[in-house]
C-alpha cells in the first residue's frame, strides 16, 4: 500500500494550524505537506515535526497574494524578479525543515496577457527554479489543476504539464499529478499515470465530486492503490481533501486501504 501524507492544509481543520502537527500523528501519519510554511517561524514548524515524529514532505514555492486571490505568480511577466526572490526564500525554509521538494503553482494568466507571453514566463521562471534548487538538492515540481475550481489557471492538464517539462529541459523538474484535479480535467488515472510514473515526482489525491476523501466519490482508488504499488511507485501520497464531516471520523478509508499495516508504519486510530 501506498504512503501518505497529511495535508495540514485542509485536514484537521478543527484545531489552529500548529496543532494539526499532533492531530495528524494521532491518526496514524507519519508524514505531513501543507501550502506554505512562510507565516510560521522555522523554529516553530521544526519543534512541531521533531516532538511528533512527522517528516515533512512538499510545500510551495510562495505563491503571491493567497488571500487577495493569486494562485502563483510564475506565468506573470512583471513578476519575475518577486518569483525569483521566493525561490531564495523557499530554499531557505526547505533546507531548515529537511523538505526533498517544491511545488511551483503557475498561477493565473490575466486577461488581455497572451498565452505564448504567459507560457514563455513560466518556461523562464521553471527553468531558474529547477537550477537554484538543483544546487541544494531539492526537487522541482510543477502541478496541473482543473479550470472548473481554478478558472484560468495556466496548466490545467497532463500534457501541457509534461510539454513544459520537456521545454524547461532541466532533469530536476517533475510533475505534481493530482488525481481531483485530473479526474475532471481528463480522466484516463490509471494510463496517464502508468505512461509518465518516470516525470511524477509527487501524487496528491481526492475524490470527485466534492473534493472529499476517497470512498466519497467516483474513484476507485483501491485499483489505483494496487497499481501504484505494482508500478513501484515509492514516494508520498498526499491526503489533500475537504474532509466530508471532521477529519477523523472519514479516515475510514485509510484503514480499509492499509489493511494490516506495515512494520514502519503507524496503526491509524
Amino acid at each position: 500500500m501506498p504512503k501518505f501524507a497529511a495535508n495540514l492544509t485542509m485536514l484537521f481543520n478543527e484545531v489552529p494550524f500548529l496543532e494539526r502537527f499532533a492531530a495528524a500523528a494521532q491518526a496514524g501519519f507519519d508524514a505531513v505537506e501543507f501550502l506554505f510554511p512562510y507565516p510560521y517561524a522555522v523554529a516553530e514548524l521544526t519543534a512541531q515535526l521533531k516532538q511528533h515524529r512527522l517528516r515533512l514532505v512538499l510545500h510551495n514555492l510562495p505563491a503571491g497574494n493567497w488571500e487577495a486571490g493569486e494562485r502563483g505568480i510564475a506565468c506573470l511577466p512583471g513578476r519575475t524578479e518577486e518569483f525569483r526572490e521566493g525561490v531564495g526564500r523557499a530554499i531557505g525554509y526547505a533546507k531548515a525543515l529537511n523538505v526533498p521538494q517544491l511545488n511551483c503553482l503557475a498561477g493565473l494568466v490575466p486577461a488581455g496577457l497572451e498565452a505564448q507571453t504567459a507560457r514563455a514566463t513560466l518556461v523562464d521562471n521553471l527553468r531558474f527554479a529547477a537550477a537554484a534548487l538543483k544546487k541544494e538538492g531539492i526537487r522541482l515540481l510543477v502541478e496541473p489543476c482543473n479550470s472548473r475550481d481554478m478558472p484560468g489557471f495556466a496548466l490545467n492538464y497532463s500534457a501541457q504539464g509534461l510539454e513544459v517539462i520537456r521545454e524547461v529541459g532541466s532533469d530536476n523538474l517533475f510533475l505534481q499529478y493530482d488525481i481531483y484535479h485530473m479526474q475532471r480535467m481528463e480522466g484516463e488515472l490509471a494510463a496517464t499515470i502508468k505512461s509518465n510514473l518516470a516525470s511524477i515526482g509527487h501524487i496528491q489525491l481526492a475524490d470527485n465530486p466534492g473534493r472529499h476523501e476517497p470512498g466519497t466519490g467516483e474513484i476507485h482508488y483501491p485499483f489505483l492503490f494496487e497499481l501504484l504499488d505494482t508500478l513501484g511507485y515509492d514516494g508520498y501520497i498526499g491526503c489533500e481533501y475537504k474532509p466530508r464531516t471532521t477529519t477523523a471520523e472519514g479516515l475510514g478509508w485509510l484503514q480499509r486501504s492499509a489493511g494490516q499495516p506495515r512494520a514502519n508504519e503507524r496503526v491509524v486510530a
